[in-house]
C-alpha cells in the first residue's frame, strides 16, 4: 500500500495531516480513563485515505458548490472501538469546525478482521481500498490479506438481489412521502424523502461495491456514490444557493424532522426535493441496470467457459 500523498496540493496535504492529528488525539482522550484491557490497550492500526483523493480524480470547485470530500478508513484493534458515537463523535465535530480543514472529512471505522474477511470474500469496495488506498498512518505488522476474487456469478447474484430489495424500499419511501404531503404532514414527508435518498445511495453502493457505511448522513453517502459514478452528480444541482439549502434541509430531516420543534419545511421546498429524489431514483436505476448487465455478461461467459472446460 502506498504511503505518499505527494500527488496532492500542499493545502490538501496540510488538511489531511490536521485531520489525522485530530482523530488520533481525540481517540487517545476517549480511551484515556479505560480500565478494561481491550479499551486501555486500544490502538489505531491504520488511517487510510481512499476515494477520489487517493485516485487523483477529485473535484475542487467550491465556488460552483462542488468539492470532493476526504474519505478515510480507520482500522482499530477491537470491535467495540468502532462505535462512532462512543469514540469518534468529538473528532468528527472538531474536524467539521476546524478552520484549517476546508473540505468535509468522512470516515468509517472497522477492525482488521472486518476488512480481511471482506477481502477474502472479494468485495469490491475493500479490494479497491487495498489497491488504491494510501496509508496516512499505520503500525508495523498491520497488513491486509491478499484479496480473493469474487466469482462473476456470485457478483451478479449478490448485486441483483441488492438492487431488487433496495430499489423497492426507495419506491416505498417516495410513495409514502407523497401521501404525507397530500395530508399536510410536511415533516414526516421530509423524513421519508431523506429515507428514499439514503436507500437510493445504498442500492447503488451495494450493486457497485457490495458495501455501504452504516451512516444516515446522505452527504457522506452521496460523496461515496458520486465518487464511483459521476453521472449521479446530476441528481443534485448545487450551483444555486437554493439547491444547496434544500439538500441541507433534507440532510437535517433524519433527526430534526422527527424530533425538533424548530424544523420547518415548505410545500414548495418539498415539491422541489421530491423532484430531485425522483431524478436520483431514476439515475440510480439506470447506472445499476448497466452494472447488472455487465455483471450478467461476465457471469454468462464464466459459466460458458467452465462448461467448455468441464
Amino acid at each position: 500500500m502506498r504511503k505518499d500523498i505527494d500527488h496532492l496540493p500542499e493545502v490538501q496535504r496540510a488538511e489531511l495531516e490536521r485531520a489525522k492529528q485530530i482523530l488520533m488525539a481525540e481517540f487517545e482522550v476517549a480511551i484515556s480513563r479505560a480500565t478494561q484491557p481491550w479499551k486501555k490497550n486500544g490502538r489505531i492500526l491504520k488511517i487510510i485515505l481512499f476515494g477520489s483523493y487517493a485516485r487523483s480524480d477529485w473535484v475542487d470547485r467550491p465556488l460552483n458548490g462542488y468539492q470532493s470530500d476526504f474519505d478515510l478508513l480507520i482500522i482499530v484493534s477491537h470491535p467495540k472501538l468502532t462505535d462512532i458515537a462512543e469514540y469518534w463523535h468529538v473528532a468528527d465535530d472538531k474536524m467539521a469546525r476546524d478552520p484549517a480543514i476546508e473540505r468535509q472529512v468522512n470516515f468509517i471505522v472497522h477492525t482488521m478482521d472486518d476488512v480481511n474477511q471482506s477481502l477474502n470474500r472479494g468485495e469490491y469496495f475493500w479490494v479497491d481500498i487495498a489497491r488504491d488506498g494510501i496509508a496516512l498512518y499505520e503500525l508495523p505488522g498491520s497488513t491486509f490479506v491478499m484479496p480473493k476474487p469474487l466469482t462473476p456469478t456470485d457478483a451478479y447474484e449478490m448485486a441483483s438481489a441488492y438492487f431488487t430489495s433496495w430499489m423497492g424500499k426507495v419506491n416505498d419511501a417516495i410513495e409514502i412521502a407523497e401521501f404525507c404531503v397530500a395530508k399536510n404532514k410536511l415533516n414526516d414527508a421530509a423524513f421519508l424523502l431523506h429515507q428514499a435518498t439514503e436507500r437510493a445511495y445504498i442500492s447503488f453502493l451495494l450493486v457497485r461495491t457490495h458495501y455501504f457505511p452504516r451512516s444516515h448522513n446522505i452527504k457522506f453517502l452521496r460523496s461515496l456514490a458520486e465518487g464511483k459514478d459521476s453521472r449521479l452528480i446530476d441528481a443534485w444541482p448545487r450551483e444555486a444557493k437554493i439547491d444547496r439549502r434544500r439538500f441541507e434541509l433534507l440532510k437535517r430531516a433524519y433527526v430534526e424532522a422527527r424530533y425538533s420543534t424548530n424544523y420547518e419545511i415548505s410545500v414548495e421546498d418539498l415539491e422541489a426535493i421530491t423532484a430531485r429524489v425522483h431524478a436520483l431514483r431514476d439515475l440510480v436505476g439506470l447506472v445499476c441496470q448497466e452494472r447488472l448487465a455487465y455483471l450478467s455478461e461476465n457471469a454468462r461467459h464464466d459459466i460458458g467457459g467452465n462448461s467448455r472446460g468441464a
